[in-house]
């Protein structure tokens, strides 16, 4: 029995409001037999659930495509709902039913279909906008018969939405951060259960986010604009096909709220005596309100939400009350999470409690916030007395394991205090686990600096006042976290951010969206990830679409790099970052001792090899062809200027040899030089990494596939500074800014620059997905269409598994060694792939899959003996194999 499920629109299930004019639709199939593939498809489009009147259909397409099928000729409409459903024939013919019904529903396409007008706090002239968020409220009417609503709305600043007193959908901070001058996202609610007939009310209310708020280290102010605004339009159509709409325009009114001040960086006051007790329901009295003012403000920039919203994932409680030497109150959630804290207090009016937050406790016990800089981090609540009051803040968010309580009674409660986790609410695709509690941990860890850092863009850190998409840490992270979460549409809208603050020049900004100043542009393996964050998607989700977008921007990168300095074949001029945090840097230095130059030709030669598979995978055979020969120029000029003519690397360190080798730079005899002298390194440092952001996302790869998986497998196990392990033998629960955040001692590294949420180094999670569970996608089956089961087994662990829920369905490599000296490993292989297996050291006629010897076993197409491996091709289904 075949069967199609999990239908997708755009990476979504029944999104609404997109804008994108040719949506594509996946799928997956599931059967109980094993070897299924997929021959043919039909995709039917309908104007409603009924499918009685029949928009568009492909008819039967003879195609093994699953995954991000374009509805070619299809032409869609603004705010129109589509239904689709999806049918499916296996290999022999046989087909399966029509899937459940799926849908998608469009936004606004066109700027010209705009009504609304932006409306903000009226101004008073030589004094700055108040920092008191604003509410602002209009009332409407809504006839008999209402069949759907609608709103459409974004802010300059973030703004949250009421209707009728209850909050409109469960996102935060909207509309969310983007190059706000060129793209400002417009959310879309469906409100048909929250509208009544008769009197209504819409409300809401603003803060400064990104746009109008403190951003970066500086104290800048109001980067993008200062006032804020709301814009909205809803649209209430009727079951006799007429509508209704309601815009922001002048009729609106606006008040003061109770939020006095919040700032992303220092957090929140609110001064409970000032709430307006129904605010945003019909029978408010809002004529002491002001009138609003209609500001300009182009429309051009708006586009429909582009990746996943902001929510509330989950829930941690406090799990101690802790007295500190200095006789302060401090709780500890137990894991260093981000967002906020929901908290219940009782009092006399007019009493004020703070809440502080850090990440770490000194060596003394004592709360520690030096590292948050010059972010307050701070949550200020004046009671309006009576009842226990509940409060939780609105438009700002902390990294924190502990929390400061000031002004509270002594007799704290845990159960009055609730960690409430907030980041982009993509879906979890991945697992890892293993023998050893140790590395479960850092597995833990990495998971959790992920979720500390994608809270709507990549930030480097969450807690201290910088929380910016800085490029380098983006890309070298990307594959880990296409691992552990669905990121395609979360870096699809990062990616389009990146080209749109991009330079003419083609220039990459530092950090994206670009807040820095104008020097903050361009340096090797911060701006290569204009070309690696594309590729990966690719080859992750198999999403050509994404490499039609971003080729004009990956283009500009690479001949950015070519026009600089007197060698278009090397990179050695301007600003580099370098081995940033490399060990073995110069005192009083933060970049490590490998060469700049070769660092950034390394990177030059590794994005242009992306560019030039990017350009064969869209057909631009003419530009593959000139890309392969300026990488061939590059390796050419790369050996002249770094490798000696007997084939030695002249620049001595970890990271040189790991880039090397990594990214194909060597052949012969310098390869197996460069294999033999980053073992010799390691064997002076007592195998113990010196590598800094640039070469430790490589590292056990570059062992890996060089023979000496043996001293990856030491690497990871190594507990001592510095290490992967040395952070969790200290409590870590997330990743660490640097290998001794918190030293031996108890003392830390510094005051300025010591972030113990910051995910880069969690980037040896590729590795243990791809090396130690052995899973990953052939780059001629992208987006696991042809998987590799390839798992490297090693000393200290006896089993290991890994799981991805792939485009395709749930793929599981489980490995173990049996007490006889045996091996085992279980695969699961989803519907419509095929997989490719390595069994580490077996020798095929020990090999039973099932208990049978593998002589005419369904589902296996083709066995043989390799080096040191059997390999099979393999068909969907589940398989046991022991030898």
């Amino acid at each position: 029995m075949l069967n199609v499920i999990d239908l997708r629109c755009e990476y979504k299930i029944n999104p609404i409001g997109i804008d994108v004019r040719h949506p594509r639709i996946s799928w997956k199939l599931e059967s109980d037999e094993r070897a299924v593939m997929q021959s043919a498809y039909e995709i039917e489009v309908a104007e409603d659930a009924s499918f009685e009147k029949n928009l568009w259909s492909s008819g039967k397409v003879i195609s093994d495509q699953s995954v991000h099928v374009d509805l070619e000729g299809l032409s869609v409409e603004s705010r129109k709902r589509y239904h689709y459903r999806v049918r499916s024939w296996n290999q022999n013919g046989e087909g399966s039913s029509w899937s459940e019904l799926a849908y998608w529903e469009m936004g606004v396409l066109e700027t010209e279909e705009w009504l609304a007008e932006w409306i903000s706090v009226a101004s008073v002239e030589g004094k700055p906008e108040s920092e008191q968020c604003p509410l602002l409220r209009k009332g409407f009417t809504v006839k008999d018969g209402m069949k759907r609503a609608r709103i459409y709305a974004s802010a300059l600043g973030l703004y949250e939405l009421e209707l009728n007193g209850t909050r409109v959908g469960d996102s935060y901070f909207t509309p969310g951060w983007t190059s706000y001058k060129h793209r400002l996202q417009v959310q879309t609610y469906d409100i048909t259960d929250q509208i009544v007939s008769g009197a209504n009310v819409i409300g809401a209310v603003l803060g400064n986010g990104w746009y109008k708020g403190n951003l970066v280290w500086e104290g800048n102010h109001s980067i993008y604009g200062d006032r804020r605004a709301l814009f909205l339009e809803m649209h209430i159509e009727y079951e006799d096909g007429t509508e209704d709409v309601v815009l922001s325009d002048g009729s609106w009114r606006t008040a003061g709220s109770p939020i006095l001040m919040s700032e992303l960086y220092h957090g929140e006051t609110y001064d409970a005596r000032l709430e307006l007790n129904g605010w945003s329901t019909i029978g408010f009295d809002d004529n002491g309100w002001d009138s609003v003012e209609i500001i300009q403000q182009s429309n051009a920039p708006l586009i429909a939400q582009e990746n996943e919203a902001v929510k509330k994932i989950e829930e941690i409680q406090p799990i101690a009350i802790i007295k500190t030497p200095k006789g302060e109150t401090v709780l500890d959630f137990g894991q260093n999470m981000v967002g906020w804290v929901r908290f219940s207090v009782k009092g006399v009016s007019g009493r004020e409690v703070e809440i502080h937050h850090a990440e770490v406790l000194d060596k003394d016990g004592n709360f520690y916030i030096d590292n948050m800089r010059s972010a307050k981090v701070t949550i200020r609540y004046v009671m309006k007395g009576g009842e226990a009051e509940c409060y939780e803040p609105r438009f700002t968010f902390q990294g924190f394991q502990y929390i400061r309580l000031i002004g509270f009674d002594e007799a704290i409660r845990l159960e009055d205090f609730t960690g409430i986790v907030l980041h982009s609410d993509m879906a979890s695709t991945g697992q890892f686990s293993c023998s050893d509690p140790l590395i479960n941990q850092l597995q833990h860890n990495i998971l959790w600096g992920l979720k500390g850092n994608f809270l709507d863009v990549p930030t480097d850190c969450p807690q201290r006042d910088e929380r910016l998409g800085w490029t380098g840490d983006a890309q070298m992270f990307i594959r880990t976290a296409a691992y552990l979460k669905n990121i395609a549409p979360f870096f699809t809208k990062w990616n389009r951010d990146l080209a749109a603050d991009q330079r003419e020049d083609g220039g990459v900004p530092f950090v994206v969206p670009h807040v820095l100043d104008k020097e903050g542009y361009s340096s090797s393996a911060w701006g290569d990830a204009a070309v690696i964050c594309p590729w990966t998607i690719y080859v992750c989700y198999g999403d050509k679409r994404i490499l039609e977008e971003q080729y004009e921007s990956m283009q500009a990168w690479v001949n950015y790099i070519r026009s600089q300095g007197d060698n278009e074949y090397l990179w050695n001029t301007g600003f580099q970052f370098g081995d940033w945090l490399g060990l073995d840097s110069k005192p009083d230095s933060y970049i490590g001792a490998t060469d700049k130059d070769y660092i950034a030709t390394a990177f030059y030669a590794y994005s242009t090899s992306l560019l030039q598979k990017t350009a064969s995978v869209l057909g631009k055979t003419e530009d593959a062809n000139e890309y392969a020969e300026l990488y061939e120029r590059i390796v050419t000029a790369f050996t002249e200027e770094f490798v000696t003519p007997s084939g030695r690397l002249s620049v001595p360190t970890q990271t040189a040899q790991v880039l090397g080798l990594t990214f194909g730079l060597l052949e012969g005899n310098a390869k197996k030089r460069a294999a033999a002298k980053l073992i010799e390194l390691l064997e002076e440092s007592k195998y113990h990494l010196t590598t800094g952001f640039v070469g430790t996302p490589y590292l056990n790869l570059a062992l890996s596939d060089n023979g000496h998986n043996d001293a990856a497998y030491k690497l990871l196990f190594q507990q001592d500074y510095p290490s992967w392990l040395y952070p969790v033998t200290k409590g870590a629960t997330t990743i660490w800014e640097h290998w001794d955040g918190i030293k031996e001692d108890g003392s830390f590294w510094s005051k300025d620059m010591n972030s113990f949420n910051h995910y880069a180094y969690g980037a040896i999670g590729d590795w243990l997905y791809r090396i130690v569970a052995g899973i990953d996608t052939d780059e001629q089956g992208v987006g696991y269409k042809r998987i590799m089961i390839r798992p490297q087994p090693g000393e200290g662990l006896t089993w290991a598994e890994g799981r991805l829920d792939s485009m395709y369905g749930d793929i599981r490599s489980y490995w173990k060694k049996t007490d006889n000296g045996a091996m085992e490993l279980e695969v699961t292989v989803p519907v419509n792939t095929t997989a490719e297996i390595h069994l580490p050291g077996a020798v095929l006629e020990s090999v039973r899959e099932s208990g049978a010897s593998l002589i005419q076993i369904v589902g296996i197409s083709s066995v043989e003996q390799g080096d040191n491996a059997v390999v099979l091709v393999v068909g969907s289904g589940q398989y046991t194999f022991s030898w």
